[in-house]
Order: structure tokens, then C-alpha cells, then sequence
């Protein structure tokens, strides 16, 4: 893409997972200056997003250390892009998955500012909004699991430290897909099997995402000249829940009655709550994706005319081939 400031350097932290590695690759596409950082493992007990801040500042001995480590690694840079975590929406509750979700935003945050970048973009998940019907870039959080708790814990540490001179927005990405990601391929699999099915009408709109369109467009609020908010949500490929299983499965999916879906998913929930410690909500949230779907509020990105070409579909049948 032309018309990419001159000169600016960037560095992604997480560099070489899922995400981390797309948004280098779309990065150095565009001709950019790209350090890629390994993304420190830290370990965190805290519940409270200020405990979390106090963490980062020091009174987590393993956060502390993080920190001067990365503030050296920061000087220089202009963009930092946090694409680390730790993607585990079916465990429980960890110090690992709250020091990496949580803990080492707050820590990146702080040596980003230390060390003079003037924006710090960090990926986030909408599953912090959790099963409302409609998902947007506010502040209302209503996490169900483990996992969106903990990314949740991350968004509250940020706005803790959102002042000064480093810009930080958080994006909340939806449910990305990519052509050889297990959670894709085993889509794919669901989408040729006689599992496959939407609650009636079939028609509701989907935040299944591809991983092109999320790189693109970290990058676009990442290179962004005026501000950007404090929380942006990865916009909308326009696809209904019937359209995803077609393109990942090659065929049109079952129609269930959306009564039954609704208490098959009631006692599902129920039972993964009482009994099991919330192991099946991961699983669960995912076939009430599948069924129901999710509706998005348009926000900055589109109002910006910052919306990626959509390349949901594309991936779906690529990983529809490989599965």
C-alpha cells in the first residue's frame, strides 16, 4: 500500500504466533521497518485491574524485570503491536493465562511509554463483551469464561494507563480464521459433517474474520496520522451464519429450530458451570456462534472508511481444502 509514513519502525511482540506473524508479514508487505519480540512469559495472581498496573510497575518481580528488558528493546521504535497471549477460551483460571493476557499488556504499556513510542496497539478479543447480542467498541464488558476474563482484566489495566503521550488502542478482535489454523480446519471438518446446522432463519450475521483482514487492519489504526480510540472493533466481512458453513463445508448447512438450539445450549452452559468448571463454555460459545451468530455496531473503523476487503470467505474454502 503506498502513502506509509516514512521512517516509522515497528516492533510485534508475539511475533511468531497466529496473529504475530500475519501482521509482520502485512507490515513488511508495505515495506516497513519490523523488529519482532518474543513475547516474555509472566505469571499473575491478580483479580483487580489496579493490581495488575501495580504488577507492571514493579511489585511482580518477573514483570519488573519484563519490563527493563523490553524498555531497551523499545528505544527507537515508533508503533508496538501486542499480538501475545495466551488462547485457551476452554481452561480455567491460571497465573500463566492472566500473566499473558492480562499482566504483560500492562508491562508492554509501560516500557512502550518508558522508551517514547507514540502508539501501542493491542489485540484484545470481543469474547470480553461475551454472549450479548450485539458486540462493539464500548466500554460494557460481560466476560463468561476464563479466557475473556483475563482479556478482559487486560482491557481494564490499559485504560488504567492510557495517560501520557503513548496512544494506546486496544483492538477487539472477533473470531479470525485462517487456512491452517486447528480451530479453522476443525470448522471446515463441522462444516461437512451432518453437524452442520444454524438456528432459523439462518440468516444472522456472523464475526467469523479472516486473519488478512485483521493484519490489514492493525496496521491501518497502527500507521493512523490523527487519534484513534481507545478500544476499536475489527469491522464486519459481511457473512450470515448459513454463508460461513457453506464456504467452509461446500454445502448448505441443516436449519434447526432456534427454540431447541436455545435449550440445547441453556443446559449445555448449565452443566459446564455447575459441574465441570467451565471446561465446555469455550466449545459451547463456539457452536452458539455457529447457530446464532453475533451482530456488530459499525463504529471508527467505518466511519474512517478503514474497512479491509473481505477475505472470510476465501479462507474458509482453503482450509475446507486442507481439512
Amino acid at each position: 500500500m503506498s502513502g506509509e509514513t516514512p521512517g516509522l519502525r515497528w516492533a510485534v511482540v508475539g511475533a511468531s504466533g497466529f496473529v504475530g506473524s500475519a501482521v509482520v508479514a502485512e507490515l513488511r508487505g508495505r515495506g516497513l521497518d519490523v523488529l519482532e519480540v518474543t513475547a516474555p512469559r509472566l505469571e499473575s495472581s491478580a483479580t483487580a485491574a489496579a493490581d495488575v498496573v501495580a504488577e507492571a510497575a514493579g511489585a511482580n518481580a518477573g514483570a519488573a524485570a519484563a519490563a527493563a528488558a523490553l524498555l531497551e528493546t523499545f528505544r527507537g521504535v515508533d508503533v508496538v503491536v501486542n499480538a501475545a497471549g495466551l488462547a485457551t477460551p476452554g481452561g480455567g483460571e491460571s497465573p500463566g493465562q492472566t500473566g499473558a493476557n492480562a499482566l504483560l499488556p500492562a508491562v508492554i504499556a509501560t516500557a512502550a511509554r518508558d522508551a517514547g513510542a507514540r502508539r501501542l496497539v493491542h489485540l484484545s478479543s470481543a469474547s470480553v463483551q461475551g454472549q450479548l447480542r450485539t458486540i462493539d467498541a464500548s466500554s460494557r464488558r460481560e466476560p463468561f469464561s476464563a479466557y475473556s476474563r483475563s482479556k478482559a482484566l487486560g482491557e481494564e489495566a490499559l485504560e488504567l494507563l492510557a495517560a501520557g503521550p503513548l496512544g494506546i488502542t486496544t483492538i477487539r478482535a472477533t473470531s479470525v480464521q485462517g487456512p491452517s489454523r486447528p480451530t479453522t480446519l476443525s470448522l471446515a471438518k463441522i462444516a461437512r459433517s451432518p453437524l452442520a446446522s444454524v438456528a432459523a432463519p439462518g440468516t444472522a450475521p456472523t464475526p467469523v474474520s479472516s486473519i488478512d483482514a485483521l493484519a490489514w487492519f492493525v496496521a491501518e489504526v497502527g500507521r493512523h496520522p490523527g487519534g484513534v480510540p481507545a478500544v476499536v472493533l475489527q469491522p464486519w466481512e459481511g457473512l450470515s451464519v448459513r454463508e460461513v458453513l457453506a464456504a467452509a463445508g461446500g454445502r448448505s448447512p441443516i436449519t434447526l429450530p432456534a427454540w431447541l438450539c436455545r435449550a440445547v445450549l441453556a443446559a449445555g452452559y448449565a452443566v459446564s458451570g455447575a459441574l465441570l468448571g467451565e471446561r465446555l463454555h469455550g466449545p459451547l460459545r463456539r457452536v452458539e456462534l455457529m447457530w446464532f451468530g453475533q451482530e456488530q455496531v459499525p463504529g471508527w473503523a467505518e466511519a474512517e472508511g478503514l474497512v479491509p476487503v473481505p477475505a472470510v470467505a476465501r479462507v474458509l474454502e482453503q482450509a475446507r481444502t486442507a481439512a
